[in-house]
């Protein structure tokens, strides 16, 4: 990309953060909240954020204050909501507010998603590892 093409790029990918961001209101989530969107051919194809599978109780957390273990990422409801829409992800870009986890990573390369970008890491990074060795443009953009 010549040099105008990479400054208007950056400007839309920080543009779909702060979308993404705003997105992330939307969870019910105590301890973090997270958003997301797929992008392709600069239309959002679909979006997410973290939470509990549709028809449960909009409570993340246990009493004890840890997270329920099937609350869903906001990357997982981002790929199956487009997976519902009948459109497709292949060579979509992920916009997500936290750098994704090892099992979001997994459905991310499935998904044909070649760019990842987020603004926040994660408490681990196998997840960007494995999308590095899977060919996945990673890039990081701090808040």
């Amino acid at each position: 990309m010549e040099k105008g093409a990479d400054a208007k790029q950056l400007l839309l990918d920080k543009r779909y953060l702060a979308m993404a961001a705003i997105w992330a209101q939307n969870s019910y989530c105590k301890r973090r909240q997270v958003g997301a969107l797929l992008v392709k051919e600069k239309m959002i194809i679909s979006d997410g954020y973290n939470g509990t599978p549709s028809g449960f109780e909009n409570e993340c957390e246990d009493d004890k204050n840890v997270t329920k273990p099937y609350v869903l990422h906001a990357e997982a409801n981002a790929i199956t909501k487009v997976a519902r829409s009948g459109n497709s992800s292949q060579g979509a870009t992920l916009y997500v507010t936290s750098s994704p986890c090892i099992e979001c990573a997994k459905l991310i390369i499935q998904a044909g998603i070649v760019r990842v970008v987020f603004s926040e890491n994660y408490r681990v990074d196998d997840g960007i590892q494995l999308l590095k060795r899977a060919g996945v443009d990673i890039v990081h953009i701090h808040p």
